[in-house]
């Protein structure tokens, strides 16, 4: 599992992060935390603080960096990434070009030497969305999802907490 990419999708609250981090601990020390969110209002600071703690625990190093999370990944230790989704409404609602985005992913994870595990809202199971805007980011973490599905060794469906095998070297 040198550079093992794994990819965790689910809805809110189906326990992504929890599991990602039991996955990381699993590994050698330290662990890179790559925190992807914002401060927009009050409940939003409030969480980051929570999530913040929850993480200060021996081991942690955390970066937080909404929008250029490809030169976070430039580091030998295991990484979890949280999340894609809010990465991805900040380069949407910061006029990022999004394809360019997803290209310096891809060749950031092509030069991980460590492993790797990404964490993503499964935005596309509900309801086609009423406005263009929410339309595009669908459609945007759709592709994002397939073509990170498509490179990842490990794909976990989290539902209420359980994680489903997606795909794995052994399902294949």
């Amino acid at each position: 599992m040198t550079n093992a990419l794994t990819l965790i999708l689910g809805g809110a609250r189906s326990g992504k992060t929890r599991y990602a981090e039991t996955l990381i601990k699993a590994l050698p020390q330290p662990w890179t935390y790559i925190a992807t969110a914002e401060i927009w209002d009050e409940e939003m600071r409030e969480r980051i603080t929570r999530h913040q703690a929850d993480r200060s625990e021996k081991g942690w190093l955390t970066v937080e960096t909404p929008v250029e999370i490809w030169h976070a990944l430039d580091t030998p230790s295991p990484i979890l990434v949280d999340c894609l989704t809010l990465w991805l409404t900040n380069m949407m609602l910061g006029g990022h070009e999004i394809e360019g985005g997803f290209d310096r992913l891809d060749r950031a994870l092509d030069a991980r030497t460590a492993p790797t595990f990404l964490v993503a809202n499964e935005v596309g199971l509900g309801i086609v969305p009423e406005n263009k805007l929410a339309r595009d980011f669908r459609d945007h973490a759709g592709r994002l999802h397939q073509r990170l599905a498509a490179r990842a060794d490990h794909v976990v469906l989290m539902v209420a907490g359980i994680p489903l095998m997606i795909k794995s070297p052994r399902s294949l």
